[in-house]
């Protein structure tokens, strides 16, 4: 896969077929319009191309509220690799993008850029100016251009519409095994493992500190089961989400038990699948009922994942 990062850099290549959309998430909704890409590009002989923003529409927005990420960068590349994808169109939203008409989008990008064959969008696709360009107007301009649209019906999962504000939501809601069906994976967060106070080895239960990326879409407070990897190895564990109101004032960050493992990985990468919220974050009466509620929290979490290998 080839990941272009500057428009500039996207000349004289082969005819596409292209998935246009943020795909923030690659949710399932997301995962059934560029799976239909690569299947039409492998048939028609051609490249499957996906084109996003490397920064949200929202960054360069006035009176615009930011949207966090619920991807990081390099997860979203590595999931487009997995699903087959030829290329990535993944440049920034500058002004000059902002300002162009939707007709001055098709043609100085999809056109000349992407030598576009095919499109495949979402029904509610919006590019140009003010967000006035919508799957009808891709369809206008593909007549005159030559090329030829596909437009995806809402996906719906329990009777709701597929979407990443709604997962958004529910990660902000602690809704984990919701967030996994809508998604189609995981929640996860990753990062530097870093030093932490120690607390949690000196009461028996070590954990992986990784600070929060404000960047990112988080889950609230509170402790939830996981699994973790480290190094390509999947481990079953339990988080704890939050500032650590027990013993005193910290910045939000997210530390892992991992069960039966004791090894030292400060400095290495790890990533943690949120599985199930258990319970809300809460401030206990010193170390020794702290310690009494990380036992039972890590039985809870033991169970779960004994019942579900």
């Amino acid at each position: 896969m080839i990941v272009f990062e500057r428009l500039e850099d996207i000349v004289n290549i082969e005819p596409t077929v292209v998935a246009l959309g943020n795909f923030d998430g690659i949710h399932k909704g997301h995962q059934e319009i560029i799976g239909r890409t690569v299947k039409e590009a492998e048939a028609a002989g051609l490249k499957s191309a996906v084109f996003t923003f490397s920064n949200h529409t929202s960054s360069i927005l006035q009176n615009v509220p930011k949207v966090k990420n619920i991807l990081y960068p390099e997860d979203k590349m590595r999931i487009l690799e997995e699903m087959g994808v030829d290329y990535v169109f993944n440049i920034p939203f500058t002004e000059e993008i902002l300002r162009m008409s939707p007709e001055e989008f098709i043609e100085e990008i999809l056109v000349k850029r992407f030598n576009i064959r095919e499109a495949y969008c979402g029904f509610n696709y919006s590019f140009g100016y003010k967000a006035s360009g919508t799957p009808e107007v891709l369809m206008h301009e593909g007549l005159k251009h030559g090329f030829g649209i596909h437009v995806q019906e809402p996906y719906v999962v329990d009777g709701i519409v597929v979407s990443s504000t709604y997962i958004r939501q529910l990660i902000e809601e602690g809704r984990m095994e919701e967030c996994t069906k809508f998604m189609g994976r995981m929640y996860s967060v990753s990062g530097e493992i870093i030093m932490g106070n120690k607390i949690g080895r000196t009461i028996g239960f070590p954990t992986c500190n990784t600070l929060v990326d404000d960047t990112m879409i988080t889950p609230p407070n509170g402790v939830y089961i996981t699994t973790c990897t480290i190094e390509g190895v999947t481990r079953p564990s339990v988080t704890n989400v939050g500032v650590k109101p027990t013993i005193g004032t910290y910045e939000k960050n997210i530390e892992t038990h991992i069960f039966d493992f004791n090894e030292d990985v400060y400095g290495k990468q790890i990533r943690v699948d949120f599985i199930k919220h258990t319970r809300g974050e809460k401030k206990f009466n010193g170390i020794d009922e702290l310690k009494k509620q990380i036992e039972s929290d890590s039985i809870e979490a033991r169970v779960w994942h004994r019942q579900n290998r």
